[in-house]
């Protein structure tokens, strides 16, 4: 069964910086694109940025400078360094994954990230 693990959430002021980890279950090079989402309270889950297997990067506008993606693929791993923090970027942050053996997408439980003014 596939699985993500995130870690790394926490609270921080604004300004500050957060590391974000996410493992993925199973064999080596076992994932396509990995990204990062977020939600915050009454809205929609975002995208915050995406990572190829080849480390073609993609990011949304708000977080472009400021957060940085990047994988280690033999271990299935998936970061995402957050400088510069605004309390805007507040929300869970899930995890999520394409997995090469069946093409389906799955998700992290999500970890909580709190941005203080």
């Amino acid at each position: 069964q596939v699985q993500l693990v995130e870690s790394g959430g926490g609270l921080v002021q604004a300004g500050g910086s957060l590391r974000l980890s996410c493992a993925g279950s199973g064999s080596p090079f076992s994932y396509n694109v990995m990204g990062w989402y977020r939600q915050a309270p009454g809205k929609q889950r975002e995208l915050v940025a995406t990572i190829t297997s080849g480390g073609n990067t993609n990011y949304a506008d708000s977080v472009k400078g400021r957060f940085t993606i990047s994988r280690d693929n033999a271990k299935n791993l998936v970061y995402l360094q957050m400088n510069s923090l605004k309390p805007e970027d507040t929300g869970v942050y899930y995890c999520n994954a394409n997995y090469r053996k069946n093409l389906r997408d799955y998700w992290g439980q999500g970890t909580q990230v709190t941005v203080s003014s």
